[in-house]
This record gives C-alpha cells, structure tokens and sequence, in this order.
C-alpha cells in the first residue's frame, strides 16, 4: 500500500497534540512531535515503526494522538497494548480520555474507546448467582511453602489473610451488586487470586450463549464495546495469546500500537509456555470426577505413574524432546485425558444450571491437560520447536512436585503472522535500540532488518508479498544526562563470582552508599544477593535499608520515595517500571551486568539455535538480555529534569569485556567514569544540596 492510497485528510496532527498537551497543561516537546508525526506517517505509509522514545518525552501522548486522529478519520480500529494491567489502567484511565476530549472539537465526531481484558479479570454473575458448584482449591493453593492465592492483589489490605476468605468472597458478592463493569481492577481495596477465582471463570469454563445470564455477562460486554471502539486499550498477555493462534480474543483491527514494546516477545513466550506434573494432573481428574460425575480412574493412574517418573528425572533440559520413559507416560495421560473428554457430556433430562457450570469446569480442566500433554509428545518437542525441560520443587518452594514444560524456542513467527501481518504496527518504548541499532528488536518480533527502510527510501523492488517494511526512529529524551547523571564502573574490582557479592564489593557498596545518605536503588542479580547485601548494609550504615520481599512491593517503592535516607534492594522487578523522581534515589547500584541464567532453558536452547545458524548466540541472547535490562535500569535515576544521580556498576567487565561497548551503547548517555573517589565525591554533593534543601524548607519565616 502507498501513502497516496492511505493518507487521511483532516487537521494535521501537530495541531491535535497541541490541543492535548494544553488540556494537560504541560509544554511543547521536540520529541514528543516529531514521534506522533512519525506514529501518523507510518500508519498512513503502511509501514511499522519501532520508535525509541527516551524517558521524558511523553510517548503516551505521542502515539495516542495520531492513533485516535486515524481511528476517526478513516474508521480503522486501533489496538493499543501496555505490558502491564497498571499501565493499561493508566492509559484508559487518564491518558486516552484527556486525548479523545481535547481532540474530539477538531474531528468529525468524538472518539469511542474501551478496554479490554482477559475473561478471568471480569466477575461472572452467574457464578456469583450459584450458576456453578464451589471452587476446589488450585494447585499452588495445596503447596506447603506461601500460597500464591493468598498473597493480596494491588490496592489490598491485611484482610487478604487465607483465614478471611470468606470475608472477601462476600465482599465480592456485594460488589457484584454495585459493579457496572465487573473489572477486578475497579475493587478496592483488592482481594487475593483466591477469593477472585470464587467469583470468576476461565474463557474456557464460560457457559456461553447457553448461560442464563448472557446479556449481562461482563466480560460479553466489555467485548461488545470493544467491537465498536475506535480505540481498544489491552495488555500484552492478551496479544500473547492473539499471537498463540487465537486471534478471535482481539475485535477485528488495522492499527496495533504496542507500548513498552520491549517486553513484547517475552510476554508471548510467557503465554505460550505449558506446565504439566503428576498433581495437576490429579487435579483435573478430582474435578472430573466431583463435577462430571464421571469415573476417572484411568486419568488419576495416569497422573500417578507421571509423578513416579518425575521423581526420578534430572532437572534441565531434554534437547531432544522428552526421554522415553517420561514420554509414555505423558502419552498415557494424554490418551487417558482424551478418553474422559469423551464422557464429560450432560445426561439427558438431568441438567441444571449448576451441573452445566461444573460440567463446564471439568471439561476446561480435562481438555487443558489434553491440549499441554499432547503438545509435549507432539512433533515441536520432538524436533526442537518447543523447549521442553524439567524444573525440580526448589523452583517452587519445599514440597513442590517436579514440573514438565514446555515453550517455544521462538516466537518471532508468532508474532510476525498472528500480530504483525496484514496490518499496520507502532512499537514504542524507551529501550529499543539495543548497542546502539534496533535490529535485535526488529528480530525478536519477526521483521526482517533487510526491510527496514531509511529515511527517503520507498521500498523499491525489494517490496513483496511477504514483505514487512519497517524503519526505526529514535527521538531522543528531553534530559541531558551528561550533565544529569554519572556512570560508575568499579573497574578496580575483581569480576563477580557465582557465591553473591565478594567482601570487596560490599565495602564499594558501602562507601557509596554511605557517601549518598542512603537514597539508593540497589539491582541486584539474584534474591540472595539482594537479601546478603540488605543485611550488610544494615550491619554497617545508620540508614534504613528495605529489601524487596520485606513488604508488598508498591508498599516498599512508596516508603522508599518519601525518605531519602532509604534504600531499596531488590531483583528483576525493580529494575523496570519504578518511577522515583527526586532526591530519595540519587543512586542506582547495579551489583553485575544481568546475563541470564546459564541454566535458563529456554535461552540456552536459543543460543545454540543461533550458533547453529552460524551466529554469536552469546550476543544475540544473553548480550542482547543484558543490555535490555541494563538500559531499563540506569533508567530508573532520571526521571525528571531536575534529577541528579549516579549509576554505579559493580562489574568491571563492562569497560574491561570485548562486549561491554555493546551494553554501554545501550544505555544512557551519563558522564562516564571508573575512578571510586569521583563517584563518591559527586555523591556527598547531592546528598548535602538535599540537606540543605530539607534545612531551608523547615526554617522559620523570617522577617
């Protein structure tokens, strides 16, 4: 298609930004409009866009502009997907009305939008009204280490203790009487998964247009809404699975618009990985048994002959698909799965509406089991499409049976096919340039870095049928971070080992952190590295140091940013998506450069893959990891103009490795130095200048 068959006539789409920056009432941002004049070309050029918006820029605007302007004017749907359900609450909540009311004067109508989840997110009023027996608890319920179910959600409360259960679910039911949107989204405060699952069902367990309460299902409406939308905001998992060959869960599109794009190819493999073990096995049969009132005697020896397998299984992966004892044995659930599937049908005359609810749940259970177990004796495993690998019980917690599973070794065709093709995509974030180019990106979601486009060229003859054309833009970030932020490497340290932090690198981490006041975000490689550094830190320095696992996390984020003096360690979760302008984080520890685990499967496996092909799968994988995570967490210090700080790494192999410029290309661009003494020195000005701030504030007016 060409930008003379797609072009839409209308105000120009600098005009509309301006209008929704006003009605924000911030200010005029380079970079901000040359990215909604990017997002509206490439839409109207038919070619994707990855474009790198450094933090600061306002990206949420810079995209939701043009694609509200197109959704209007030329009636094509447009998708926008966060990577996380807070995000997604973000957009609908506060950018996209903003967009949609200071935009809609200048368009010919005003914009419809709507949100759109996954089917477990939304109350089922049948299920509330009885309409389906009482859960039985899930799997990670009946472990003996903490319960998943019972940790509370966001926004919870100390009544998210498992002895309140019945205190929540009756919540529960109340709200469902106020509720105009049954989203768990909209209760607060929150309540544990476990209660959730007492009041919602799965896609698969939904009766359907066979249920009593169709014209009032929730989750029917929100997607009814969605299928009039001109702007559908949802999340990354429901493209996971979009892109997992169920293209039915999106309204039918033309514009995907992917936000913190980054975290997309991740996201997909994370939909698309399956567990299977002998007690989720046995659970399936228990609610087969209890709801369809169907003997399972074939499926619970199955299940039990998998356990014994398991039991005796080395953990790790299993290059060539399953070993053959373990594969009869799968098989033989398999087969037992598909058997029972075949009974699990209502008697005539003895249906009621809770019989059909339980049958449903014992159906979705059942089929489940048949869907992963059939995977793992099919041919992907078998010939390394999919990764197939044993997790022993520590990865779980004490008592944890042994876990099969299974993922893909790419999904880059996934994405490319089911996301990508047919349609016009944006993919936006502030990481997406990795050493310094945006083709391990444009690999990662399936587009050919020999069709990206530069600047002026149209294609050519290089256009085809097959063809993805695509460029990438990077418009920068309105701070200037070498006048905002210094890069510390502590090149003088040894290279870190595999037992946590050496006594040398505690002493370095002390010395800043003492230097900063505290202040300090500490990203660390492993928990335990983390919960060792918590410990010394207390031991030596007088300030708080909190450790992630201590408290809720929005928990411990909120009392890290009101004190100063407060310190934060933590693992992967830090490094992304905390947001702490201001003098509480004017140091950001990095305790070594994040390389995946060597025993991560599914990155092995993808290693070898391109070493097979004749790559580096040390930089096309565990590199290309770590520069992600590396960028996303020097992030974390500027977030605002009047941010200060310093990035500290604590690995010399970042200026000493052949790799290390890759990884420094990535992140960005501080002062940078390795002399200690520079960094500390930079570090006790800040703190003083905070002092002194926090000393004027409390003086008495004089005068």
């Amino acid at each position: 298609m060409s930008a003379a068959e797609d072009r839409v006539d209308g105000p120009p789409v600098a005009d509309l930004l301006e209008r929704a920056v006003a009605a924000l009432g911030g200010r005029r941002r380079d970079g901000q409009l040359a990215m909604a004049e990017a997002v509206a070309a490439a839409i109207d050029s038919g070619e994707h866009l990855l474009v790198q918006a450094g933090t600061g820029t306002g990206k949420s605007l810079g995209y939701l502009v043009p694609a509200v302007r197109h959704a209007v004017l030329a009636g094509e749907r447009v998708i926008v997907s966060t990577a996380t359900l807070a995000l997604q609450r973000q957009v609908m909540t506060r950018d996209l009305p903003l967009v949609a009311t200071a935009v809609a004067p200048a368009l010919p109508r005003t914009p419809q939008v709507a949100l759109l989840k996954g089917w477990h997110n939304y109350l089922c009023l049948h299920k509330v009204a009885g309409g389906y027996p009482d859960e039985e608890p899930a799997l990670f319920d009946l472990l003996p280490t903490d319960r998943a179910g019972d940790h509370p959600a966001p926004g919870g409360t100390g009544a998210d203790r498992p002895g309140d259960l019945g205190a929540q679910v009756l919540r529960l039911r109340e709200w469902a009487e106020e509720t105009t949107s049954g989203d768990r989204d909209d209760l607060e405060p929150g309540v544990t998964d476990r209660a959730w699952r007492q009041v919602s069902v799965t896609a698969m367990e939904c009766l359907g247009s066979s249920c009593p309460l169709v014209e009032d299902c929730f989750p029917e409406r929100a997607r009814a809404l969605a299928r009039e939308a001109d702007v559908v905001v949802t999340n990354h998992a429901m493209l996971g699975i979009a892109a997992g060959g169920s293209p039915g869960v999106l309204p039918e599109h033309d514009v995907l618009v992917v936000d913190e794009a980054h975290e997309l190819s991740d996201r997909v493999t994370a939909q698309a990985t399956v567990e299977l073990s002998g007690p989720s096995v046995e659970q399936a049969a228990r609610t087969a048994r209890r709801h369809g009132r169907v003997p399972t005697d074939d499926l619970e020896t199955a299940a039990r002959d998998l356990a014994a397998v398991l039991v005796e299984l080395p953990e790790g992966r299993f290059p060539t698909g399953l070993p053959e004892g373990v594969a009869i044995a799968v098989a033989a659930v398999r087969d037992a799965a598909r058997a029972l599937l075949t009974t699990l049908r209502p008697e005539p005359g003895t249906s009621t509406p809770t019989a059909e609810g339980g049958l449903k749940m014992a159906s979705s259970a059942v089929l489940t089991v048949l869907e992963i177990a059939d995977r793992m004796t099919g041919d992907a495993a078998s010939d390394g499409r999919d990764v197939v690998w044993c997790a022993r019980g520590e990865a779980f917690g004490r008592g944890a049976a042994p876990r099969l599973h299974a993922a893909p070794l790419a999904v880059s065709g996934l994405v490319r096919t089911n996301l990508l093709a047919g349609r016009r995509a944006v993919l936006t974030s502030a990481t997406l340039e990795l050493g310094g180019s945006f083709d391990p990106l444009a690999r990662a979601v399936g587009l050919d870095p020999a069709h990206r486009r530069e600047e002026g060229d149209d294609g050519g003859d290089r256009a085809g049928a097959d063809d993805l054309p695509w460029r990438g833009l990077d418009v920068g970030s309105p701070f200037e971070y070498p006048r905002s932020g210094i890069l510390y490497v502590a090149r003088h340290l040894p290279p870190p080992g595999r037992d946590g932090s050496s006594p040398a690198q505690l002493d370095e981490i002390a010395a800043l952190v003492e230097a900063a006041g505290g202040a300090t975000l500490g990203l660390f490689s492993s928990r335990r590295a983390a919960v060792a550094a918590a410990e010394a830190m207390r031991d030596r320095l007088d300030v708080p140091v909190l450790c992630q696992g201590d408290d809720q996390l929005p928990t411990l984020v909120r009392r890290f940013a009101e004190d100063d003096a407060t310190c934060l360690f933590g693992t992967l979760s830090l490094w992304q998506g905390v947001d702490v302008p201001g003098p509480s984080c004017r140091l950001v520890l990095v305790d070594r450069i994040p390389f995946p685990r060597p025993d991560d499967p599914v990155r092995a496996a993808r290693t070898e893959s391109v070493e097979r092909a004749g790559g580096n799968g040390f930089m096309a994988v565990s590199a290309t990891h770590a520069a992600l995570l590396l960028a996303q967490g020097a992030g974390r210090l500027v977030r605002t103009d009047e941010d200060r700080g310093v990035v500290a790494v604590l690995d010399p192999r970042l200026v000493t490795a052949r790799y290390g410029s890759f990884l420094l290309r990535s992140m960005p661009p501080f002062w940078r130095t390795t002399d200690p003494a520079v960094a500390r020195a930079a570090l006790a000005r800040l703190a003083a200048a905070s002092r002194g701030r926090a000393d004027a504030a409390g003086a008495p007016a004089v005068g």
